[in-house]
């Protein structure tokens, strides 16, 4: 029978799980709100027509709305007064990524405590960099740092780290002082000491504001030492600044010993320190359960509790309904004799408990073997195990399985118990009684009796255990697969009992019976399937083949490789296209369709025969990009793409380029090799009437440039800042030679693992 307290565990944990999913949702809503306002400074358009604009866009491009909201901040925020980048907005950084910036940084700026803001700080973005733990320090009045949040750090650490007095020096309260970032690939060396796994690990220091003024400091550690490109430099300042807004916020501020909490980390069974906040007497005024908060849970008990947010600072009633009363008196005895206190079970069995029922509903979260043991001032720890079953180990087990009931019957006492799994797969109720398997036929398909029968002749005549499968047939309609395995209990040569297990197989079943059915129609699909893409891919290895001989523009010699994906027939959307224009000058675009399959082949036909089209008109790489934009809006599918357009004038060699949410070009000049930096501007497809900016630079004779796609450089478990470099390295390291040597070279040593088809152009200025 469930306990009475079952009523209030459900009703909080339904309100818990709700306060979760709406604080995730704040997050996003701010993100959608801010491109609202964008777009109604941009369009003219009112709150509502803003709204609707927007999510018009993310229907029509195929993304989410997130992304295109955190597409559209990017491009409209753009690079500030002083030059450095707006969250998000990071020079060379591509779309993804920005996306990825710009919703770390709006979780970051809803988040409730400094705790909350370094969570956000780690999981939206610093631990894709690979850091591992994030500081946050205030600054007081007397320029004193006080740790205001951590995420990642032990507990010992962030005690050790409490507080740091000015009189201490070192690189906090040099960078506090200065107000620039300082980074440390190798670790702070004679620098000074920071909190790390390692005197060598990389380390950031970036200054936090609010108002103009500096409020604090942020600090990112890695496991280990590594480079810290700019990059990487960006990404982190960018989600670090709106730190600086949230260090008013409450904070742990925990007066907890370190080396308590040191300890309880290293438990394997769930323990937590409860506080007497406020007085028994004041509870009325506090409101239910206000008289016990939590002050520290150890990994175990939030593994034990589930996905909750913030656990911290609240009432013990929330987190722990069904067995609130009976652990605040254990707790109110520990701290009024001083001494430990012990529970073999939480709730307690209630005294009119019906015996022999196994696995009737319960209460939970339930506690066993709770020890509870005062520290003094208000304080204990109490520890558990997450174990909220009596009886057997065997049977609890078996109890958990996946739709597996336990039974067992005593022939001497006429006696049988059912585990509570067992009820709904015969549609009884939990408060029947259980039938025992001799009377079981009456329940099942007359057409599975016989298979019944042959089961029980087993068990009573030749005392040998088996199984068989049933059909069940329910009270309230409806037909279950069965599978009843039994084994006989014998008593010397008397059968006195038999156990056994209740399995519902129907969903393997039914799965069983639709893959039957499907299996000739998933054939010739797959058939027609393969046929489509052979002939989608030989039109695309016709417009894009793998080592083209491409025509050689004056002042240039020309390379280009394709290399399909690794995935047979995965058709992709890569192009790439060279062009001598009317007027001498030459043409160069790179281009990659969001997704694989006809339907993105068919989009990079399109936009290239555009681009190529629309080149003879003359204008330049922005007005060009603007224009393949309004096309991409009106292709088929409306698919998103990114490209680089790059037109190069042999007269004076300078080269005029613009890109749309592109990785950067790579320029190689005299053994040296670096990203060509420039605005991020918007992916095509993304927006209507998008402004596209270019760039201007002076090329020398000897200079090469390698336009690529993401497939070149992405690869599995490793950041997009480490694939860059490694491609920069790559290329730095190449001996000079012809462009089609530097091709075949780059395509062997830099190879990209993501399965994703790839294109390479390498340009070299005669």
């Amino acid at each position: 029978m469930a306990l009475p307290e079952s009523g209030l565990s459900s009703t909080v944990a339904d309100l818990t799980a709700e306060v979760a999913v709406l604080h995730a949702d704040r997050a996003r809503r701010r993100l959608l709100d801010l491109a609202c306002g964008a777009l109604m400074a941009q369009l003219s358009l009112s709150p509502g027509e803003a709204s609707d604009h927007l999510l018009r866009l993310a229907v029509s491009t195929g993304l989410s709305a997130t992304d295109l909201a955190a597409d559209i901040l990017n491009a409209a925020a753009g690079p500030d007064a002083g030059g450095d980048p707006l969250p998000g907005q990071a020079s060379g950084v591509p779309t993804a990524e920005a996306r990825r910036i710009r919703r770390g940084t709006t979780a970051v700026q809803t988040s409730d405590t400094a705790d909350g803001a370094a969570s956000a700080l780690l999981e939206g973005g610093l631990r894709r960099l690979g850091a591992e733990s994030v500081y946050l320090w205030r600054r007081t009045e007397t320029d004193c740092l006080q740790l205001a949040g951590q995420a990642g750090a032990t507990p010992l650490e962030a005690a050790h780290w409490q507080w740091v007095p000015p009189e201490t020096g070192g690189p906090l309260h040099r960078t506090l002082r200065v107000g620039l970032p300082a980074w440390f690939p190798d670790g702070p060396g004679a620098e000074g000491r920071l909190p790390g796994p390692a005197a060598d690990a990389a380390r950031g220091l970036v200054p936090l504001e609010r108002g103009g003024r500096t409020v604090g400091l942020a600090l990112v550690v890695w496991p280990r030492a590594r480079a810290l490109d700019t990059a990487v430099r960006n990404a982190v300042a960018a989600l670090c600044r709106p730190a600086g807004q949230v260090l008013g916020l409450g904070d742990s501020g925990s007066a907890m010993p370190p080396r308590l909490t040191a300890v309880l980390a290293e438990l394997v069974l769930p323990a937590m320190v409860v506080s007497m906040a406020v007085p028994d007497g004041d509870r009325e005024a506090g409101g239910f359960g206000r008289a016990h908060t939590l002050e520290y849970l150890n990994p175990a008990a939030v593994r034990a509790l589930g996905p909750l947010p913030p656990p911290l600072g609240r009432p013990v009633a929330q987190l722990f309904p069904s067995v609130y009363e009976e652990l605040t008196g254990l707790l109110a005895r520990a701290n009024a004799t001083g001494a430990p206190q012990y529970a073999r079970v939480l709730p307690a069995a209630p005294s009119n408990a019906r015996p022999g029922k196994a696995g009737g509903p319960a209460a939970g979260p339930q506690m066993a073997e709770v020890r509870v043991l005062p520290l003094g001032r208000g304080r204990a720890v109490v520890m558990w195990h997450a174990d909220d079953r009596r009886g057997p180990a065997v049977t609890r087990a078996l109890a958990r399985l996946d739709q597996l009931a336990v039974f067992e019957e005593d022939l001497v006492t006429g006696t049988t118990q059912w585990s509570a799994h067992a009820y709904p797969v015969f549609g009884l109720h939990p408060e029947d009684p259980p039938v025992p398997l001799r009377a079981l036929a009456a329940r099942v398909h007359p057409e599975d009796t016989g298979r019944l029968g042959t089961l029980l002749a087993s068990l009573t005549d030749r005392h040998e255990g088996g199984q068989v499968l049933v059909r069940v047939v329910r009270p309230g309609g409806g037909v279950r697969r069965v599978r009843v395995a039994a084994e006989p209990v014998l008593t010397g040569s008397a059968l006195t009992g038999i156990v056994g297990v209740f399995q519902d197989v129907s969903a393997q079943h039914h799965t069983e019976v639709a893959l039957t059915a499907t299996y000739d129609q998933l054939s010739i699909a797959r058939t027609e399937a393969e046929l489509r893409d052979h002939l989608v891919l030989g039109l695309q290895h016709a417009i894009v083949p793998e080592a083209p001989t491409l025509e050689t523009p004056p002042g240039l010699r020309v390379a280009a490789r394709y290399r399909p994906a690794a995935v047979e027939y995965r058709v992709g959307g890569d192009w790439y296209d060279v062009q001598s224009l009317p007027d001498g000058k030459a043409l160069v675009t790179v281009g990659d369709i969001a997704g694989h399959g006809i339907e993105s082949a068919t989009a990079m036909i399109a936009l290239r025969g555009a681009l190529h089209g629309l080149a003879f008109t003359g204008n330049p790489p922005a007005r060009l990009m603007e224009w393949l934009n309004e096309v991409t809006l009106r292709t088929p599918g409306q698919p998103t793409a990114t490209a680089v357009c790059a037109l190069f004038d042999p007269a004076d060699r300078s080269l005029l380029w613009s890109g749309a949410g592109h990785p950067p070009i790579l320029l190689l000049r005299g053994g040296r090799a670096r990203f060509m930096e420039g605005a991020s501007n918007i992916l095509l497809g993304a927006m209507p009437g998008a402004a596209y900016r270019q760039h201007h630079t002076r090329l020398r004779s000897g200079d090469t440039l390698l336009l690529y796609t993401d497939g070149f450089i992405e690869r599995r478990h490793v950041g997009l800042d480490e694939s860059m470099e490694a491609l920069r390295a790559a290329a730095q390291g190449l001996r000079p030679g012809p462009a089609e040597e530097l091709a075949d070279r780059l395509m062997s040593s830099v190879l990209g693992d993501t399965d994703d088809d790839t294109s390479l152009v390498v340009v070299r200025v005669s």
